[in-house]
């Protein structure tokens, strides 16, 4: 058995440190609807007035009803499904979504992989974000890259981090995000 897989993943390694893509934020589809929050909020019975009444939420400060923290990925991601298009390329077990906003790009060279999954999110979140603004994500920059056979593949486990960001550019949070990048192993074992 040789380490070439190990290998491929060398122009990974030496852009440490490197954002991966100087594009403009990609804005998710809509402004933060009171509803939406409200929605956001039912399931996890999350009873804190910031979140659903203008009033209190201006008795403390604030503009309007505060969305909570852990809805700004939800508000900041991109559309996952569009009318007319399917979500993934094959009706198998494990079959990938056509596209997504977590995937994060990779440098040039890197090893093809056909699957991934998340391993960590840190979350650092730097002001509160009101009702009527609309969010996005901006940058790639690669913390960490550590190549490793698992049981479920050969890959690399990647961290990287991006921002939240309002429509006039300024970071809202900030996201380090861990990834398992992988080839599975074949029913014979790879």
């Amino acid at each position: 058995m040789t380490d070439d897989w190990r290998q491929a993943w060398a122009p990974v390694i030496e852009s440490i440190g490197v954002e991966l893509h100087d594009e403009p934020p990609r804005y998710g589809p809509d402004r933060i609807e009171a509803g939406a929050v409200r929605r956001y909020l039912e399931p996890l019975e999350f009873d804190c007035a910031l979140h659903y009444d203008a009033d209190v939420a201006r008795a403390h400060g604030h503009a309007d009803i505060v969305a909570p923290c852990t809805s700004l990925l939800t508000f900041a991601t991109g559309p996952l499904w569009e009318p007319g298009q399917t979500v993934f390329v094959g009706a198998e077990r494990d079959a990938q979504p056509a596209r997504s906003t977590l995937r994060p790009r990779m440098p040039q060279g890197a090893p093809p992989v056909s699957a991934f999954f998340a391993t960590e999110t840190d979350i650092e979140y730097l002001r509160p974000v009101l009702v009527g603004e609309r969010l996005g994500r901006r940058g790639n920059r690669l913390l960490s890259c550590e190549p490793k056979e698992t049981r479920v593949g050969r890959g690399a486990f990647v961290v990287i981090e991006s921002e939240i960001v309002d429509e006039a550019g300024e970071a809202v949070a900030r996201i380090r995000a861990g990834l398992y990048l992988y080839n599975p192993h074949t029913a014979a074992g790879s």
